[in-house]
């Protein structure tokens, strides 16, 4: 083999990596693969445009058929981002039995399966490590590294923009609003935030290892989402009061046959190794039967990061060539999707509210948790500048999700409840 072509769906800040990554490391790479690789097309918007890479304008092309149809194209790598369009697109360069490389995590949590039962039929190769955490080789480590072990949770920070959000607010004391607009100036937030605060970007990423790590088709939907928009600096201090640090946690569990994925604001013990993962970076923690806990840990996201994990792929990619066995490495999900009901999701809850300062309200309040079975683990009570009000902020002992949701109703409806502030998950303070 004299060489391998890539094709390239785009050229912005990853895309850039990728180019430089394969002109600056051939000499590894060739080591690695005992070929050159040469960038044969490269999908643009602009010819013309200024690049930070000294590139061959002839490569340059907008017509998408240039890249997924030529001939010397051996691999595409797509970094344009999109969902619906890039999809057909990817298809399309696959039905031409060209290998496809991905960083689009959007893509992939939606229509994963589709792309992968495409590839398998055309004898391709379909690799998105760089789709979940960047830089840090999370998927690689699911599929090989603990191919052996039977994973039954995965636990992390997969979101940097609401990782540095939160990071700022708790070390600070800034508002979120003060601490957003900063994160959009250093480019780590996007002019529409929505996807990263709201936990939907981090829900992709979960529905992707969930789906990995469990070996069940998880889809988006699947996934129950909670973002950070509506914290406030008294839950951060609070949660400091009572040694926890707040992240967005993304977990997801297996019990038996059955499952749960959620994106959550959560409160982890200040102890805990995911407290210490601050600003954009991303961390996940993996429990496998076999070999215990393990945390991957790394830049989660940035030009050279993500590229490095697209051009690892590549590699693969590329091994597989040499050894004629791509679209063999595929493997269809083994289990048929169960989720659990909210009468089997069990965890610890942080919780606070506003209720009325007279004799007999905090016996109701824990007339409702004692009816529900559930105690609490911490307490504090503290009265309120307004009139006649007192704040309540408890820590309750594992109760399941169905429990806790009518508790909450029960609180909402009670006459001496005035206001329920916040109510957050509380993880890590024990294995399982």
């Amino acid at each position: 083999m004299k060489s391998i072509g890539v094709g390239l769906l785009g050229l912005g800040t990853v895309g850039t990596g990728v180019v430089k990554i394969i002109k600056n490391h051939q000499d590894k790479l060739m080591h690695q693969i005992g070929c050159p690789i040469e960038v044969k097309k490269i999908l643009v918007k602009n010819v013309n445009k200024e690049r930070e890479v000294e590139i061959d304008p002839s490569i340059l092309t907008t017509n998408i058929n240039d890249v997924i149809e030529h001939p010397e194209v051996d691999v595409v790598i797509e970094v344009m981002g999109g969902v619906e369009e890039t999809k057909k697109h990817l298809l399309a360069a696959l039905r031409n039995k060209k290998h496809v490389v991905t960083a689009n995590k959007d893509l992939v949590a939606v229509y994963g399966s589709e792309i992968h039962a495409c590839a398998s039929e055309n004898r391709c190769d379909f690799y998105y490590e760089a789709s979940v955490a960047g830089g840090i080789p999370i998927l690689r480590g699911l599929v090989d590294g603990l191919a052996s072990d039977k994973i039954t949770k995965l636990m992390g920070i997969v979101n940097g923009t609401t990782n540095f959000i939160l990071t700022k607010m708790s070390k600070n004391g800034s508002p979120y609003e003060e601490v957003l607009a900063e994160a959009q100036s250093l480019g780590f937030a996007e002019a529409d935030p929505t996807s990263d605060v709201e936990g939907l970007d981090a829900a992709r990423k979960m529905a992707i290892l969930s789906t990995l790590g469990f070996s069940m088709n998880i889809d988006l939907k699947d996934v129950s989402v909670k973002g950070i928009s509506q914290i406030t600096e008294e839950d951060l201090n609070y949660s400091k009061r009572l040694g926890y640090t707040m992240k967005l946690i993304g977990i997801a569990k297996q019990d038996g046959e059955k499952v749960e994925v959620s994106v959550q604001p959560t409160l982890l013990p200040d102890e805990h190794p995911l407290s210490a993962v601050n600003d954009e970076y991303n961390a996940v923690y993996v429990y496998g039967e076999a070999v215990g806990e393990t945390m991957f840990y790394g830049p989660g996201a940035g030009g050279l990061p993500t590229a490095t994990a697209i051009v690892s792929d590549l590699v693969v990619v590329m091994k597989n060539m040499r050894l004629g066995v791509n679209g063999r490495t595929i493997v269809s999900p083994q289990y048929e999707k169960s989720l659990k009901e909210n009468s089997e999701i069990f965890s610890k809850y942080f919780l606070r509210i506003h209720v009325k300062d007279q004799v007999g309200s905090f016996a109701k309040i824990t007339t409702i948790f004692s009816e529900r079975g559930v105690s609490f683990e911490k307490i504090l009570q503290l009265p309120l500048k307004e009139k006649d009000l007192a704040e309540i902020v408890v820590v309750t002992h594992t109760a399941s999700l169905k429990d806790y949701e009518e508790i909450l109703q029960q609180l909402s409806d009670s006459d001496v409840v005035s206001q329920v502030k916040s109510s957050y998950r509380v993880e890590g303070d024990d294995v399982q």
